[in-house]
């Protein structure tokens, strides 16, 4: 058995790509638009799995945008996306700078999560050892659910 792909329900498809791809770096490897079913597909890739996503589309997170207006209500048991890190710290800070709020913080210098425009928890995970704790992560409360 193998891991393929994970799918999320997007409402605004340039927000959820300005999030996913220029905010945390993922890379767009495949996009079907379907005119009769009225919806768009894009898979995108973690940067370090590209070339494997690109020959079997595997691991991919896969973005599916209705056409149609509908809103979508998240649930607690879809839990969250989650993606290893080169520096937790230096991407916290460019998402913030962004506008995204930093739910849980990364005061250990190994976990943040945040939240994509639809609502998905997305944990953020240092790669390798923890950084050593620094300000203004270490005494940034927790803000929201995750």
């Amino acid at each position: 058995m193998n891991f393929l792909h994970t799918m999320v329900r997007v409402k605004d498809l340039d927000a959820s790509l300005k999030f996913y791809c220029d905010l945390l770096g993922l890379v767009e490897i495949k996009r079907k638009e379907s005119e009769k079913g009225r919806f768009t597909l894009v898979f995108l890739a973690a940067p370090g799995q590209l070339e494997q996503a690109k020959e079997t589309f595997s691991p991919t997170i896969e973005l599916t945008y209705n056409w149609d207006t509908e809103d979508y209500t998240g649930g607690r048991n879809f839990g969250h996306l989650a993606f290893a890190v080169d520096n937790i710290y230096s991407l916290c800070e460019k998402i913030q700078r962004a506008g995204v709020t930093i739910n849980r913080p990364p005061r250990c210098g190994h976990m943040a999560f945040i939240q994509s425009p639809d609502g998905i928890s997305i944990e953020l995970l240092q790669k390798d050892e923890p950084l050593p704790p620094q300000e203004p992560w270490l005494s940034m409360p927790n803000t929201g659910s995750w």
